[in-house]
């Protein structure tokens, strides 16, 4: 049976970091009511064995299904790179990623085919954007660089701080010496660093959110299978955490630019 129209979308990510894609969301598609579950209780992912993230990813993928969402999107980077497979295999409604959706928006934006993508290090060494890059377009070069400080810098509103735009530097003097013309943020915290990454690799870098990709992607999709909902009501919003720490509605209403409400706790074994 397909999903209805008036169903909501659901979206997860290993904690705060989605609400990036929500925020895209909701300015993209005002009338779309959204699921969001966070994996607060046990962020972060990245340092996690590939075998435990693909036990976790399904272990949400089934939770949103029970909510009858009508489109699952992977907002998680280092899900999408390691079981974006284990999300398709559980899912019978459309199923959108992160990295699909930057790396398709990369290729669009490049003009010297010269492409480099920032994430965290289990992305980085999964390999997955410079795959799903190159599944696009083989003749694009991709130089991909860990930046494993940015997410704790982003989670302590360092967001302009002269620490984080020397670790910018840093990070990405050895991809800038790359010649390259598009940077894709791989990682959902990193687009809350945009004006100052953007200050860093100066006007000539496109830089690539994968945020507003997503949104604009998922508007598509739901237009083209009439999924669309057509009802012009105000959405509803909820959001599930398996853990609710003091600082998550301060990060959570940093990422969504607004205040954070609806908020469940969910209680696993």
């Amino acid at each position: 049976m397909s999903p209805h129209p008036s169903a909501p979308i659901g979206v997860f990510d290993s904690g705060v970091g989605g609400l990036t894609v929500v925020r895209a969301l909701m300015e993209r598609l005002p009338f779309e009511d959204i699921v969001y579950f966070g994996d607060t209780a046990r962020v972060p992912y990245g340092v996690k064995s590939v075998d435990t993230i693909r036990h976790f990813t399904a272990q949400i993928t089934q939770f949103l299904l029970e909510k009858q969402v009508k489109m699952l999107i992977v907002a998680c980077n280092t899900m999408a790179a390691v079981a974006v497979d284990v999300v398709h295999q559980l899912a019978n409604v459309p199923v959108l990623d992160v990295i699909e959706a930057g790396a398709r928006n990369a290729v669009n934006v490049s003009r010297s085919n010269s492409i480099g993508v920032i994430g965290t290090p289990t992305t980085i060494n999964s390999n997955a954007y410079a795959r799903s890059i190159h599944h696009l377009n083989p003749g694009v070069r991709v130089f991909s660089q860990a930046c494993p400080l940015f997410v704790p810098l982003v989670e302590e509103g360092w967001l302009d701080h002269p620490v984080t735009r020397m670790t910018a530097h840093e990070y990405l003097r050895p991809i800038f010496v790359e010649q390259i013309d598009t940077l894709v943020l791989g990682c959902t915290h990193y687009p809350l660093l945009k004006p100052l990454l953007q200050e860093v690799a100066g006007p000539d870098i496109a830089l690539v959110d994968s945020a507003a990709a997503m949104a604009e992607q998922t508007a598509q999709i739901l237009a083209e299978r009439q999924l669309a909902n057509l009802a012009r009501h105000a959405p509803r919003y909820h959001f599930h955490v398996t853990d609710i720490p003091l600082r998550f509605q301060t990060i959570g209403e940093r990422f969504l630019g607004r205040s954070l409400a609806n908020v469940d706790m969910v209680k696993w074994n």
